[in-house]
């Protein structure tokens, strides 16, 4: 358990879409408390599953679960290491565009109605202001990944890049997995629901509102950017190592990220 103070509370200025959660910047590390449900776990199970795929290691964030005493409270969370050097920037991809237009990203990607040509606006102002010539393959990786863990909260201002102090630009390592596997008990996907018909309801907010239709998508532009070749003994043993969600929340992960195994097999091979 860590104990945590307001001095060290780092909270983004912008109301996030499921509500902010409680976020600590304490020695090099970041926490956050779970909001609506078991963030938490979702973030660690998310990213061990991520280190099985073949993902260099410091390409995505590695949390780790971690009970919180905050104002006598205990808390669940997450925990995470500090990935930003010395003076480099995070700026997302909505203040990027703002600081340089004056005006919301999201205006540029859905004027267009087709996803592909959504995607293909999005990547093209990036390069642009960035020269990040790799960042399609990126965006392409992360949105699949979000399909395949059904992350309902990712937009513009959850997808970052990082900015240098001679002024150059960095791919930011994949990050924010907390609104992944259900996790919003609270309002979206109560505990006592059918899990299968929930999964059915996650719907994303990034670049259209079914997750199908953007992988589908993302395939068409960039082919298959990455795979998940773990089997249900990968997943039951992270599940078992992590110490403080109860079981019927565990479970219930298990059976989200099994169904998904099966419906996206051709992502589980390892061609």
């Amino acid at each position: 358990m860590v104990e945590l103070f307001s001095k060290e509370m780092n909270m983004p200025s912008r109301q996030s879409s499921k509500g902010n959660q409680l976020k600590w910047r304490h020695e090099n590390n970041w926490y956050k408390a779970d909001y609506a449900g078991y963030e938490g776990l979702s973030e660690y199970v998310v990213s061990e599953l991520l280190a099985q795929t073949g993902l260099e290691e410091g390409t995505f964030v590695r949390y780790t679960t971690e009970e919180i005493m905050y104002h006598e409270r205990r808390l669940l969370g997450c925990v995470s290491e500090n990935f930003l050097p010395p003076h480099w920037q995070l700026l997302t991809l909505e203040r990027l565009y703002r600081s340089q237009h004056g005006a919301s990203l999201n205006q540029v990607i859905y004027a267009a109605d087709d996803i592909k040509e959504r995607i293909r606006r999005l990547v093209l102002e990036v390069e642009r202001l960035t020269n990040l010539t790799t960042f399609g393959p990126y965006l392409a990786r992360l949105l699949t990944i979000d399909a395949f863990f059904l992350n309902d909260d990712r937009h513009m201002h959850n997808i970052a890049v990082l900015l240098d102090p001679a002024g150059e630009y960095h791919l930011c390592p994949f990050f924010d997995h907390g609104a992944s596997l259900l996790s919003d008990t609270t309002l979206d996907y109560p505990m006592d629901g059918d899990v299968y018909r929930l999964m059915d309801k996650s719907k994303p907010k990034s670049i259209a509102r079914d997750h199908v239709e953007i992988l589908e998508a993302v395939e068409q532009l960039y082919g298959i950017t990455i795979r998940f070749p773990f089997r249900y003994q990968s997943v039951a043993s992270i599940l078992e190592a992590e110490q403080y969600y109860d079981k019927t929340i565990k479970k219930r992960v298990e059976d989200v990220v099994m169904q998904q195994i099966r419906r996206y097999e051709y992502l589980t091979s390892k061609h």
